[in-house]
């Protein structure tokens, strides 16, 4: 998966002409959001075929300022602080954590500075969730 930092016009429309061109070019949106700062639009989208997005936005005036490759996580919704624990373990490997949204499946996405440490957080993390106990009530 890859997520596109996308710059938009601040004008109506302007995620409506985006979401047009990936429609055409048949690239689906898998999450993401987009936002105006300082008079700007702003926009991170996850696809799954980065580069035939990128030719469909291109090809519509819209610029795609990076494209990345992304640390995909599910979080346990039984366990709160979950959110805060991850990026703890992020941060404290020295990773800086650019970009956070969650995907149409409910999963975490993740754009950081270095994307082999992240991993290997991401990977730990993984393990560590799988051999831990619900926390989910009997009869919930």
């Amino acid at each position: 998966m890859k997520d596109l930092t996308i710059e938009l016009e601040d004008r109506p429309g302007a995620l409506a002409d985006m979401g047009d061109a990936l429609g055409r070019a048949g690239v689906s949106i898998e999450g993401g959001g987009a936002w105006v700062v300082g008079g700007s639009g702003a926009a991170h989208f996850l696809v799954a075929d980065g580069a035939a997005a990128r030719a469909a936005l291109e090809t519509a005036g819209i610029r795609v300022v990076r494209e990345r490759e992304v640390l995909v996580q599910r979080l346990r919704q039984d366990v709160p602080g979950q959110l805060g624990a991850i990026t703890r373990r992020i941060a404290e490997a020295g990773v800086n954590i650019e970009v956070l949204y969650s995907d149409h499946d409910h999963q975490l996405i993740l754009v950081v500075d270095d994307l082999e440490a992240g991993r290997a957080v991401s990977a730990a993390w993984t393990r560590d969730q799988a051999a831990a106990p619900s926390r989910r009530r009997p009869d919930a």
